[in-house]
């Protein structure tokens, strides 16, 4: 144990370290580092998550009108039970109403409770996806994205999907289906994801592996980014 360490414990203890009988001393040291190893694992999932800034659940806004329900976010939350079942969650509503902060800080509280999680924008998605035919790295990809435990795409259905982009989607649904949890996010209506995947019958493979197993929350009212006028707040979109 550190100097520091020793200090510490003699200050929030009373008691010297000396004066604890050696088994103690083991089971203290055991004990931190526990703490030290499990403190930088939280750190490297976050860091891989690629959350792109700080956000928590700890810190939702329930007072702005918009249809969240606390109770809701708490029992998906209680130990990321949703990613625990292999369940999806779709967060959908207009822009600026907070479904890109509220995505990240469930993926964040996924990751402390020692799940991984990478976060992408669609536009940012099948941008990696064509660059890695072009280096070779295609099917590598493919296989990160299907083993990282929650997946979440930000601004989902946005734009018509190519003809590789939806082939791409397909596989990655394919390899999370019942194994893993996807987050989505989008300003469309559900009902409007087939039409923007676009081949019929890929789309319905897709939303079968999507739709049937997933949590939806569906928020509404006027954007948040514009009722704040720009104000530093804890939650922002």
């Amino acid at each position: 144990m550190s100097a520091a360490g020793v200090a510490t414990f003699q200050r929030n203890s009373g008691h010297s370290l000396h004066q604890l009988s050696f088994e103690e001393r083991l089971g203290l040291l055991i004990d931190r580092q526990w703490d030290w190893r499990q403190s930088r694992a939280l750190e490297r999932r976050l860091r891989n998550a690629r959350l792109q800034g700080p956000a928590c659940v700890e810190d939702i806004d329930y007072r702005t009108p918009r249809g969240l329900d606390r109770s809701v976010v708490r029992s998906l939350t209680q130990q990321s039970a949703w990613v625990e079942a292999h369940r999806n969650l779709f967060l959908i509503g207009p822009t600026g109403i907070g479904k890109t902060w509220l995505g990240r800080a469930i993926a964040q509280k996924a990751c402390r409770d020692g799940f991984t999680a990478l976060f992408l924008k669609a536009a940012e998605l099948h941008r990696d996806l064509a660059a890695s035919r072009a280096d070779g790295s295609h099917s590598k990809l493919l296989y990160q994205l299907g083993r990282v435990d929650v997946l979440i795409v930000d601004d989902f259905c946005m734009a018509p999907m190519t003809e590789a982009e939806r082939r791409d989607f397909l596989e990655i649904c394919d390899a999370r289906y019942q194994a893993r949890s996807t987050l989505l996010t989008s300003q469309l209506p559900v009902e409007s994801w087939h039409a923007q995947i676009g081949d019929p019958t890929v789309a319905d493979s897709i939303l079968d592996r999507l739709v049937h197993n997933a949590h939806r929350i569906d928020l509404q009212g006027e954007s948040m980014r514009r009722n704040r006028g720009g104000k530093t707040v804890k939650e922002r979109s």
